[in-house]
């Protein structure tokens, strides 16, 4: 879930070849990217992603880490808004939030058409 004052994904940051950003645009677009900046960090979400839902327990493997670091990697996503968590007794379950993910995307002018793509 974003965080509260924040703006949804309908109402931020134009992608960045329609204009310049405003300030607070770029802040905001800023955290998300920050939050993506680790390459554990953009593994994490690419399995939460991909898999639709997974346990922390099931992501040590894969990741190649501990289950502190994890926990680490996935409050950072979390308070970026980019993922959201459901607590089932020990472990949390892990899912991406779409609108986030779509945001990001269309931040960056991508809408899946790549002929608008610049060059």
């Amino acid at each position: 879930m974003p965080k509260a004052g924040r703006a949804t994904a309908a109402t931020c940051c134009p992608p960045i070849t329609a204009g310049q950003l405003s300030d607070a645009e770029s802040t905001e677009l800023a955290a998300l990217f920050a939050a993506l900046s680790d390459p554990v960090r953009l593994r994490l979400l690419s399995i939460v992603a991909s898999e639709g839902e997974v346990c922390s327990c099931n992501l040590e493997g894969p990741l190649g880490k501990s289950q502190p670091t994890i926990s680490h990697h996935t409050r950072v996503l979390a308070e970026a808004g980019l993922i959201v968590g459901e607590r089932r007794g020990r472990w949390t379950w892990w899912r991406a939030v779409p609108e986030e993910i779509l945001r990001l995307q269309g931040s960056l002018g991508g809408g899946g058409n790549r002929s608008q793509t610049p060059r």
